[in-house]
This record gives C-alpha cells, sequence and structure tokens, in this order.
C-alpha cells in the first residue's frame, strides 16, 4: 500500500514547486540557473521550468493512483499503464524543462 501512497504524496510536492516555479519564484532552482537568467525573463522561465515540473509531479501521481488500483484490484495492467504514463510524463517534463533552461540559461549545466 506505501508503494502507491508515497508517490502520489511526492507527485503532489512535487506539483507545488512547479506552482511556485509557475508563478515566477524561482527560488527552488539551483543557484547557478537563478544566476544566469536575466530579470526580465525571470517570468518566462519560472512557467516553462513550472509546466515541466507539474507534468513530472501530475505523472507521478497518476503511477500512484494506478499502482493503488492495481493492489486493490490484482490486476497487473494498471501498473503497466501506469508506468507507461510515468516514462511518458517524465521525457516530456525533463524536455520542457531542458529546453527553458537552454533558452534563458544557454545550457544546461
Amino acid at each position: 500500500m506505501a508503494a502507491a501512497i508515497l508517490p502520489i504524496v511526492i507527485g503532489i510536492v512535487i506539483i507545488i514547486l512547479g506552482i511556485i516555479n509557475y508563478k515566477g519564484n524561482i527560488t527552488t532552482l539551483h543557484s547557478y540557473h537563478r544566476s544566469r537568467v536575466k530579470p526580465q525573463d525571470v517570468l518566462p522561465f519560472g512557467r516553462l521550468v513550472g509546466v515541466g515540473t507539474i507534468i513530472i509531479g501530475i505523472s507521478i501521481i497518476i503511477m500512484g493512483v494506478l499502482t493503488l488500483c492495481s493492489l486493490i484490484l490484482e490486476k497487473d495492467i494498471y501498473t503497466i499503464i501506469g508506468t507507461v504514463f510515468l516514462i511518458i510524463g517524465l521525457v516530456v517534463g525533463i524536455s520542457i524543462t531542458f529546453y527553458a533552461m537552454i533558452k534563458y540559461n544557454k545550457g544546461i549545466f
């Protein structure tokens, strides 16, 4: 049961961090990224990173919910579907975040 609840809680925390970033507060990001963003680009950068982070959080929650369904209904197909959602969400979310870093920081590192 904890294998299903923990991802849901982690997903909620990640979504909250994404919302904070989306609103233009990028203090949750590494100082390297904050220092390289021009003041006029903080809001668009934060929004892109926030969207990527929110997508990752949602995919983690979906994985947790489908894992819970799998445990309750004793059907492994829900865990497989959840894993697919997780992988897609991670790829899309990380891609958006990296795009923002490349566009506004001129690099990921």
